[in-house]
C-alpha cells in the first residue's frame, strides 16, 4: 500500500494554530524533518519520511491533514498533482469518436481537473512538480491507448476542443454584448438558428449578457460550445440552473453532436437523469474530496450509474462508499405522513409588473414533504416567499406561522463564521455526534467551520444554507432549489434529512426542486405549477405523486421508466417504444421496472 499525506491548503491556517502538526510529529522531535514550514508559509509533509502515525491529523484543529492509503499500483497512474501534499488525480477518462462519455463522482474529486486537462487548459505534470511536461511527453505516457492519439493530435495542433466550463456566473465579466451578437461571432459563417431554437434562446437574442439569469447564462454557454465546433466537446455540469424541460432539450442538443460519428463528447453532471439521457459510457470518480481522486471505467451506461449507486467499483475491487443509494420500488404513499393538524392556505394571487401568479387553496399534512415542480419563471419561488411571509398577496394579506425555516434560492453571504452561524441555528445540537454525522460531515462543512461566510464559494455557501435551514427547530421548512451545486451523495443526504425531520419533528416541508430524483427520494405529495413562464403562473393544489408526475410530465411530453436493478427513474428517449407505450397508458413516471 502507498501512504499519501496531504494538507488541504484551503483549510490550513498555520498563523492561528501555531502548527501543532510540526511540534508533535515524532520524526521531527527526533531531528528528522518529516514536517517543516514551506516557503509558502504552510507546513509541508515529506512523504518519504512520514511514518503515518496520525498524530498530525489529531492535533490539527482545522482538520486540514489527511493520510490516505492507496492501492500501490496507482502510484504509477498519477496524472496530475497540484503541489507538495496537494490534491492528486489518478488516471483519465477517455472517449471514442461518435460517443458521449459521462463523468460521475462527488464534488472535489477531480472531474473538473480531468476536464481541464482534456480541454488543454491544464497541462498534466504526471506528478513531477519540478519539471514542466510538454504535450508530446504526456502523449507518450499513454502509449498504446486512445488517450495517446488524443494528446498527440493536441500537441500537433490538429485537435480543436470546445469547452463549456462549470462556473457560468463569470461569463458576464468575460464577455460583453448582446446574446445574438455573441453567438454570431462564435459561429462565424455557420447559421445559429437551429441551436438557438433548440435551446430556447430566440427571445433573448437582443438581450445584453449582463442581464441574463443563471439558467439563461447556462443555455448561452451550451449554445456557444456547440456553435464553436471542434473535434471534442466538453460540458462541465450543463444541467445547473435549468428546469426539467430545459435539461431534456439541452441533453438532446448535446446528443446531436455525435450523430455524424466523428465528434467526441465529455459530460460531467450530478443529475443522474440528465447523465443517463445523454451518455453512452460512464467513468466513475472516487477517492477523498480535496485529497485525491481515482478514475474507474469505462462502464456501460446502466452498469456505470448502478455501480456508483451501489458504492462498489468492481473493475478496481474498491468499496468507495459504505452505504448504497436506494430507490423505492413502489409509488411512495401519502400514508407515510404523520397524524396531527394540517396547515391550510386560501386561494391567493400575486401580481408584479409583468407577471401574475394564481395559487389555488390547499393544505399540507403534518409530517409531509410537499415537492414543488414546474418550469423556471413560473412562480415557484414567489409561492415560497408568500408562504414564508416575505411577500403579501394582492389583497395585502401576509401568512404567518409560529416558527419557520427558509432556505432561499440564492443564499447571500454575510460577515460571520460558519461555526457561529450554525451554532445560532442548531444550538446545543451542534456539539452532538448525531449532528456531525448527519449534517456536518455529509455536507462537507466540518472543514469549513472556521471560514467566514463571505469567503465561501458558491457551492460551499449553498451547502451551508441547506445545513443552516435544516438545523433550526421549526414548524415549517421551505427549501428553494437545495440541490444546486450539490453532488449525488449530498442530494441523497438532504433527501434523508428531509424525510427524518418531517417524521420525527412532525414538520411541514415544502421543497422546490428540478432534480426529479431528489423529489422521488423525499416527497410525499406534489404541487405542479403550469402556465406561461415570465407571464403567468398557476399553482395546482398538492396531489399524490402518481397524479402529480403524470400531470407535470405530460405537459412536457417526457416519460420515465424504472431501472430493473436499482429502481431509479430513467428518461425514455422521445419516440422510443417505451415512450410511446407509456404515453398511451397515461403513465409518465410510475411504471414497473423495465
Amino acid at each position: 500500500m502507498l501512504r499519501v499525506a496531504v494538507i488541504d491548503l484551503d483549510h490550513c491556517q498555520p498563523t492561528k494554530c501555531g502548527t501543532p502538526c510540526i511540534a508533535f510529529c515524532p520524526p521531527v522531535r527526533n531531528k528528522i524533518e518529516a514536517i517543516k514550514m514551506g516557503e509558502n508559509g504552510f507546513p509541508v509533509i515529506n512523504e518519504e519520511l512520514c511514518i503515518g502515525c496520525g498524530i498530525c491529523i489529531a492535533k490539527c484543529p482545522f482538520e486540514a491533514i489527511s493520510i490516505v492509503n492507496l492501492p500501490s499500483e496507482l502510484g504509477e497512474d498519477l496524472i496530475h498533482q497540484y503541489g507538495v501534499n496537494s490534491f492528486r488525480l489518478y488516471r483519465l477518462p477517455f472517449v471514442e469518436p461518435g460517443t458521449v462519455t459521462g463523468l460521475l463522482g462527488r464534488n472535489g474529486i477531480g472531474k473538473s481537473t480531468a476536464l481541464s486537462i482534456l480541454a488543454g487548459s491544464l497541462k498534466p505534470n504526471l506528478g513531477r512538480l519540478e519539471d514542466g511536461q510538454g504535450w508530446e511527453e504526456v502523449a507518450k505516457r499513454f502509449r498504446g491507448t486512445l488517450i495517446q492519439d488524443y494528446f498527440r493530435r493536441m500537441a500537433e495542433g490538429r485537435f480543436q476542443v470546445a469547452y463549456k466550463p462549470q462556473n457560468i456566473t463569470l461569463i458576464p465579466r468575460a464577455v460583453k454584448g448582446k446574446v445574438g451578437e455573441i453567438l454570431t461571432r462564435i459561429a462565424g459563417s455557420r447559421p445559429i438558428h437551429e441551436v438557438v431554437d433548440q435551446l430556447e434562446l430566440r427571445h433573448l437574442l437582443d438581450r445584453d449578457v449582463s442581464a441574463l439569469s443563471g439558467g439563461e447564462l447556462q443555455r448561452l454557454a451550451i449554445a456557444a460550445a456547440i456553435l464553436r465546433g471542434g473535434d471534442c466537446f466538453i460540458f462541465d455540469e450543463p444541467s445547473s440552473f435549468l428546469d426539467v424541460r430545459q435539461r431534456v432539450r439541452a441533453a438532446s442538443a448535446i446528443r446531436g453532436l455525435v450523430e455524424s460519428g466523428e465528434a467526441r463528447v465529455f459530460v460531467a453532471d450530478h443529475d443522474l437523469s440528465f447523465l443517463d439521457y445523454v451518455s453512452d459510457t460512464i467513468f466513475i470518480f472516487y477517492g477523498e474530496s480535496g485529497v485525491y481522486g481515482v478514475v474507474s471505467g469505462p462502464y456501460s451506461l446502466s452498469e456505470g450509474v448502478n455501480t456508483y449507486l451501489e458504492g462498489y467499483a468492481p473493475l478496481d475491487n474498491v468499496r468507495f462508499r459504505n452505504y448504497e443509494i436506494a430507490f423505492s420500488v413502489h409509488t411512495p404513499s401519502t400514508q407515510d405522513a404523520g397524524g396531527g393538524p394540517s396547515i391550510y392556505w386560501l386561494r391567493m394571487t400575486k401580481t408584479y409588473e409583468s407577471f401574475r401568479l394564481v395559487v389555488e387553496e390547499g393544505y399540507a399534512k403534518m409530517g409531509e414533504v410537499i415537492g414543488i415542480v414546474g418550469p423556471n419563471g413560473i412562480g415557484k419561488s414567489t409561492f415560497i416567499k408568500l408562504l414564508a411571509g416575505q411577500e403579501k398577496d394582492d389583497e395585502g394579506n401576509r401568512i404567518e406561522y409560529r416558527s419557520l425555516s427558509y432556505k432561499p434560492q440564492h443564499p447571500e453571504p454575510r460577515d460571520q463564521l460558519v461555526i457561529d452561524a450554525l451554532k445560532e441555528a442548531a444550538g446545543r445540537a451542534l456539539d452532538t455526534e448525531l449532528y456531525r454525522s448527519e449534517i456536518l460531515k455529509p455536507l462537507g462543512l466540518d472543514r469549513l467551520l472556521d471560514r467566514n461566510l463571505a469567503e465561501l464559494s458558491g457551492g460551499e455557501l449553498q451547502r451551508f444554507a441547506v445545513a443552516e435551514a435544516l438545523s433550526r427547530e421549526a414548524e415549517i421548512y421551505l427549501l428553494d432549489e437545495p440541490s444546486a451545486f450539490l453532488d449525488v451523495e449530498e442530494r441523497y443526504v438532504v433527501a434523508r434529512l428531509l424525510k427524518r425531520l418531517a417524521r420525527e419533528r412532525g414538520a411541514y416541508i415544502f421543497l422546490v426542486e428540478h432534480d426529479l430524483m431528489l423529489i422521488d427520494f423525499a416527497a410525499t405529495r406534489l404541487m405542479v405549477f403550469s402556465g406561461r413562464p415570465g407571464i403567468e403562473g398557476y399553482a395546482n393544489p398538492p396531489m399524490n405523486l402518481r397524479d402529480g408526475f403524470n400531470r407535470f410530465l405530460s405537459e412536457l411530453g417526457i416519460t420515465f421508466r424504472r431501472d430493473k436493478k436499482s429502481n431509479r427513474p430513467r428518461v425514455n428517449k422521445p419516440g422510443s417504444r417505451l415512450d410511446k407505450a407509456q404515453k398511451e397508458m397515461g403513465e409518465y413516471y410510475y411504471v414497473e421496472a423495465a
